[in-house]
């Protein structure tokens, strides 16, 4: 695993993980890690090799997915500096949702404010026991500016996302997962393995329909239903006219798994 000091990448059968690598900071994003992170996203996402992404923290003292903004970073910052970095962070993070391919996050342990951010910018969320997130921002007299207050809201309910954010309360891997914030908890020692069979899971199926498939749920979210169902179709016919498609068919014909290319 090695590319960048401050993020980590692997490629192994389909499914790119990309690991924050900055322990002394608990992954804080810095303009560096964040640029990092910008350029490595839009890569992987025209990358015909990639089928899945896993987004975790690396390993330091305290186990961390990331813990938001790089605090001492930010108090060098200008007004129009920060202003310029949370437009970064935005549209990072809304790259992350945007991704043609499923995106899982492996939450190892703190994810604080932007750290949590992140993470709800993924399609699957899940946590090791030890973890710990929440949207903290209020305690530091600003509020979530990564997109934590729309997209928590949509994921948990308005009232719980409320409570969470004006109290900037920081919720257990339990609780996260009761509310739905994560899909799953489990040993630490587990998680990134149970990330990587969740993602062979994933990628072993039509890569077309896959991406076709998160396009529907996604777009088809916030739309009436008439609206969404006209969605659901469009992405439908992106796959009938696909060579995966036949060759779908054709494996269940001869009693086989089959073999996707995404075409």
């Amino acid at each position: 695993m090695s590319e960048q000091k401050v993020l980590l990448s692997e490629l192994s059968d389909g499914v790119l993980t990309l690991t924050l690598n900055r322990p002394d900071a608990m992954n804080s994003f810095s303009r560096e890690l964040l640029g990092a992170l910008g350029a490595a996203i839009e890569d992987a996402n025209f990358n015909p090799d990639v089928r899945v992404l896993i987004l975790t923290g690396g390993p330091g003292k305290k186990a961390s997915f990331s813990t938001g903004a790089d605090l001492k970073e930010r108090a060098t910052m200008s007004d129009e500096e920060v202003k310029r970095f949370l437009s970064n962070i935005r549209r990072t993070f809304t790259a992350v949702e945007n991704m043609r391919q499923p995106v899982i996050a492996a939450i190892n342990g703190f994810a604080f404010g932007g750290g949590l951010e992140l993470a709800l910018a993924c399609d699957i969320r899940v946590a090791a026991e030890e973890a710990q997130m929440g949207l903290t921002e209020t305690s530091l007299a600003i509020i979530p500016g990564g997109g934590g207050t729309q997209r928590l809201p949509r994921i948990v309910g308005l009232a719980k996302a409320k409570e969470l954010i004006l109290t900037a309360r920081r919720i257990k891997a339990e609780e996260a997962a009761a509310i739905g914030l994560v899909s799953k908890v489990v040993p630490g020692d587990q998680l990134l393995s149970t990330c990587h069979e969740l993602a062979a899971e994933i990628a072993k199926n039509g890569p077309i329909a896959i991406q076709q498939a998160k396009f529907a749920v996604s777009k088809g979210m916030d739309a009436s239903l008439e609206v969404g169902l006209n969605i659901e179709s469009v992405a439908y016919w992106h796959c009938i006219p696909t060579e995966d498609r036949l060759e779908g068919l054709k494996a269940f014909k001869e009693k086989r798994k089959p073999v996707y290319k995404g075409k």
